[in-house]
């Protein structure tokens, strides 16, 4: 007797919370993405099991979703979701062989994060108004961010058990509640004690928040949107036109890295990439710009 698509995608959802450790914002994308593929066989193959899941069925699936008007990257993430979902069905045994496996993603036209100078980081910096209580924070946070390429989520989550000052480390829980160590540059090291020492022990926290780091005026965890803010309106006083956000800090982490010559498996451990493929788009920045150095002064470009 067959599953039912329903219940496959309750218990999908259960497999990637309790085998895959995934967030609950991506659970309930892949969810979506396989809700969408049974909306889709309910139309186009009335009566198909999941255990009848052929490599054709996902190629109409997808070239459907084209049809519609949904970008590359649309199709892409949404077929990310359904491989995740095949692979739940081979675990259970399901189906013997993986329809997805061979199906190509489509082709995306690489599109390379926005990334700020050594300048502008300092332009951003020395835009803090240092003689606030928040000035000292927003400057603790953002040599932070610059210092260890931590993703927004990341440094708003953070504790202050995770931080080891004597050895100059951060342990940081990242995507999939994996835990990675991460090294902490001096600058940020000093604001970090400062921040700490000066304005966070004077706070009035409140019940419940009083493990976080960066807490906000009224003594709780400042939020992600809160972070974003902060940025803009810095980077707006600094008079930097770029779209600069928290994860533009992260980038520009890992370029600089990779544009002094670090090793690109290191710096997949700093960032916590499962995936070095993911890395290497910050080899192909470091190529952009060694071909704009060529052209700008090269004689003969």
């Amino acid at each position: 007797m067959s599953v039912s698509w329903q219940v496959l995608i309750r218990q999908f959802s259960g497999y990637l919370k309790l085998e895959r450790s995934l967030s609950p914002n991506s659970i309930d994308a892949y969810a979506r993405d396989a809700v969408k593929l049974l909306e889709f066989a309910e139309i186009s193959n009335p009566g198909l099991t999941a255990a009848e899941l052929k490599p054709e069925h996902i190629e109409h699936f997808l070239s459907t979703l084209s049809e519609l008007g949904l970008s590359p990257y649309s199709q892409a993430r949404i077929l990310s979701g359904v491989r995740a979902f095949c692979r739940f069905l081979m675990e259970e045994e399901l189906i013997d062989k993986d329809p997805s496996e061979l199906i190509e993603s489509p082709r995306l036209g690489r599109k390379l994060p926005d990334v700020l100078s050594v300048q502008e980081i300092e332009q951003i910096l020395c835009a803090i108004d240092m003689s606030t209580p928040e000035g000292m924070r927003n400057r603790a946070m953002l040599e932070t961010l610059y210092s260890s390429g931590l993703r927004v989520s990341e440094l708003v989550e953070m504790r202050r058990q995770q931080l080891f000052f004597d050895v100059g480390f951060l342990r940081v829980r990242g995507k999939g509640n994996k835990e990675r160590l991460v090294p902490v540059g001096r600058p940020a090291l000093k604001y970090l004690r400062i921040y700490m020492d000066e304005v966070r022990s004077s706070l009035t926290i409140q019940p419940g928040y009083e493990a976080y780091v960066f807490l906000n005026r009224r003594g709780r965890k400042l939020s992600r949107v809160m972070v974003f803010t902060i940025i803009r309106g810095l980077t707006e006083k600094a008079g930097i036109r770029k779209r600069v956000s928290p994860h533009t800090f992260r980038h520009s982490f890992a370029t600089h890295l990779i544009e002094g010559g670090a090793d690109l498996r290191a710096v997949q451990e700093m960032l916590g990439h499962e995936s070095i493929t993911t890395t290497e788009i910050y080899t192909h920045l470091d190529r952009d710009y060694l071909q704009q150095v060529v052209r700008e002064f090269h004689p003969r470009s």
